[in-house]
Order: structure tokens, then sequence, then C-alpha cells
């Protein structure tokens, strides 16, 4: 029986923590996002320590698209992270969280002038994603650290879709396309550097990091040589993977953390770089298997195929029909059956992509039987959506035997709050 954390059996029944998810189904209703405060303290210090044992120098940002709720954000900034943020809403979330402007960074891509005016006023450091937003920058002020987002020219995902550089991404400058920039910024009077780019997304092979890593620390060294400036930070953004698959190995942390150590610290002896700050952004790696999304089944639908028609539809959780991503599932009160019975897990949007899984082995499922979802702290609640007119689902904390609404449910009227006729209507 495959029960990835931060599930486990307690008392005969599958819990979180010490709350059963019989009981947060009873109290809370279905569907529901729950997360293990526990879980995404284990998984910061986990890493932190790694990194911290390998190069002392270091510093960690979360990034919030992952999960942008308040209570998840606190609990990692509590624990010493800084933030990073792509938008206005995340850099207004660092100010509601005391967040030290030092310690964000402002990386937006595409951006409009109020987004860029509202970046250099909240926040020290401002990472742009090309050299042709510097102009527009610049007319709301000169930032205390300028970086560009660089474009390694490869980049890996766990998924083909979801892959943050190389020849098809759109995002960062063509590493080719870096000196430039930075000549433009320095010619433009800026004094202080970073340099950043992002590995890649839920990556599970330390020795990818080591390889990515090399590469941006020698187009560092060659800008640093060729306009003698000083780089503060060298972020190599975020990638770090989690299981979602019951046959796939954690990511080794220490391996990854000293691999890219080793590497960081070699490059910035050749390139005389000095004690350059070596910065990372996880998201997933912190919050993803903290969270889970339980549903209850509602019907099952004997058609040309099976269907098990559940409460969680794509406007949930769309990384399945998005991605065609692969969340595992475990029946709750059912965990202890055997899974031989094949079934497709549906929602009740209009919608013929509204399948969560297809053809998954689970026990015999019947009305009202509870689905837990593993795998939902990133991405999950974060993309859900009010798509067919459906209201995004309650998000619960849990801390041993403690539970808490950190986000209400939405109601039928909070998806029209904002709607108004037409005068003429």
């Amino acid at each position: 029986m495959f029960l990835p954390p931060p599930i486990s059996v307690l008392r005969n029944k599958l819990a979180i923590e010490q709350c059963s998810v019989e009981s947060l189904a009873k109290r809370y209703g279905t569907p529901i996002y729950v997360y293990s405060e526990n879980r995404i303290r284990e998984n910061f210090r986990r890493l932190r320590d790694a990194f911290c044992r390998s190069y002392a120098n270091f510093e960690i940002l979360y990034a919030v698209k992952a999960n942008n709720n308040p209570a998840i954000a606190k609990i990692l900034t509590d624990e010493g992270a800084g933030m990073d943020v792509c938008n206005p809403a995340e850099i207004w979330l660092s100010r509601k969280l005391a967040v030290p402007k030092s310690k964000t960074l402002y990386t937006g891509n595409y951006c409009t002038d109020e987004e860029l005016a509202y970046g250099i006023q909240h926040c020290d450091r401002i990472n742009l994603d090309d050299a042709v937003l510097l102009p527009r920058l610049l007319k709301f002020g000169k930032p205390k650290v300028l970086s560009f987002r660089i474009n390694p020219g490869m980049g890996k995902g766990s998924v083909k879709t979801n892959v943050f550089a190389g020849p098809e991404a759109k995002f960062g400058i063509p590493i080719e396309k870096a000196l430039a920039a930075y000549r433009i910024a320095k010619n433009a009077g800026i004094k202080r550097f970073g340099i950043h780019m992002m590995t890649g997304s839920c990556v599970l092979e330390p020795d990818y990091f080591e390889k990515i890593t090399g590469i941006l620390l020698d187009e560092a060294g060659h800008i640093a040589k060729k306009l003698a400036i000083q780089f503060e930070f060298i972020d190599i953004g975020g990638g770090f993977g989690i299981p979602y698959k019951p046959e796939e190995k954690p990511l080794d942390i220490e391996k990854t953390a000293r691999f890219i150590s080793n590497i960081f610290r070699e490059k910035c002896r050749q390139h005389k770089l000095g004690n350059v700050t070596l910065m990372v952004e996880p998201g997933r790696y912190f919050v993803g298997d903290s969270g889970v999304l339980i549903g209850t089944v509602q019907m099952m639908k004997e058609s040309y195929q099976g269907f098990a028609g559940v409460d969680i539809t794509i406007n949930h959780l769309v990384r399945p029909k998005m991605y065609g991503a692969y969340h595992h599932m475990i029946v709750a009160n059912k965990f202890r059956q055997p899974t031989k019975y094949p079934i497709n897990i549906c929602g009740s949007i209009c919608d013929s992509g509204d399948i969560l899984a297809k053809v998954r082995p689970l026990p015999k499922l019947a009305r009202g039987d509870l689905l837990v979802i593993f795998n939902a702290g990133a991405y999950g609640f974060a993309m859900s959506s009010q798509y067919n007119s459906r209201p995004r689902a309650r998000e619960v904390l849990v801390n041993g035997s403690k539970s808490a609404i950190i986000r209400e449910a939405e109601t039928t009227e909070d998806l029209f709050t904002y709607c108004q006729p037409a005068p003429w209507l």
C-alpha cells in the first residue's frame, strides 16, 4: 500500500498528521484542500540544512505561485524564507507578511508599466525577463539590485508542456544575448547586479542541477570579466522535484545540494566571482506533498466504460487536464481493500476533459466513499478556477490534532460579486 506523506495510518484510519481524513471531511465538508503544517516545515528544513552544510552563503526564496495562501506563505517566511514574487498581488502579500524588501525578488515577465512601477516601489531586487524592459523600468527609478533572467538554452520538466527554458520557452534572455543585456544595464548607471535562471520543473535527477548550474556560472563569469561587474547573487531558480507516481523515488536533496555547491564553488574560484550568494527559489518542493484534496463519490455509472463521479472537478484540480499530470489517489474508507477495479474518475463539469484519472485501479467504489488525491499542495488551489460556474474549494491547515480553515469555500453568490448590469439592460 503506497501512502506518501503526509498521510499515515492512525488508529486504523487514514490521517493527515493526527487528524483522520474522515473526521476532516465530516467537519469541513468536501471538496477540501488539506495541508500539513509540519510537513511544510520539514521540507523547508531538509532543503535548507542540505545546502547550508555545503555552501554557507545561501539564501532561499519561496516561489509564491505554487501556493499563495497567506497561511502557507507565513509558515515558510517564519522559517526564514524570502519570497519570489511575479506580480503585484504576490508583492502585496509579501508586504502583508512584513517580508523585508531586501528579501524579495520580483521576476515578472511581459510586464505592464503599472507592474514595473509597483515592483520597483516594493522590492529592492528586480529580475527582468528581457533587456527591452529596462528603459521602461527606469522611468520609475533605478532598482537597488538588477538581475536578468537567463535562458540557458536547455530545460527539463516532468511534463513536456511545462518546461521553463530551452528553445521553445517564453522565458528569459537567450544566453548568447546575456552579455549585451548587462552592458546596457551598466551603461544606464546600474551598480549592483544579480543573475538568474530557472533550472527546470519537478526534476528528480541531481546530476541535471549540477550541469545547468555550471552553464549559468560560466556565463556569469564571462559577463563579470568582460564588464568588470560583481554579482551579489546567482539565483539558479527552483525545479526541485517531488515524486508523483508510486514508482518514482524522491529527489536526493543532500546529493543535489552537494553537486550544486561543489560546481558553484569551483566556478566561482575559476571565474574569480568571490563569495557570491547562492540563491534558490523552490515552491513545489516545500508545499507539493504537504497537501491533499479530499472529495466524495457522488455517483457510479456504467456506460461504454465505468465512471465514478466525484465532487472534485477540473476547476479544483486542473493539472490532469492541462498537463496530463498523474496524481495518486486512495479511498480513505477502503484503504486496506485491494485495488483491482479499474475506473474512470470524473467530476461534474460540463466538459469532456473533466477526467481526473483514466482507468485507475481502485477498490470497488460506491456513493459516499472518500477519495484522497495526493500531491495537491502545489499548483492545486493556485490554478483552480470558477469555470462552469463552480465555486472554489475550502482550504484547511492541520498541525498535529489541530485543524483550521485558512481559506473559506466560495459560495454561488461569490461568483457574481463583481458583476453588474449594463445601464441599458
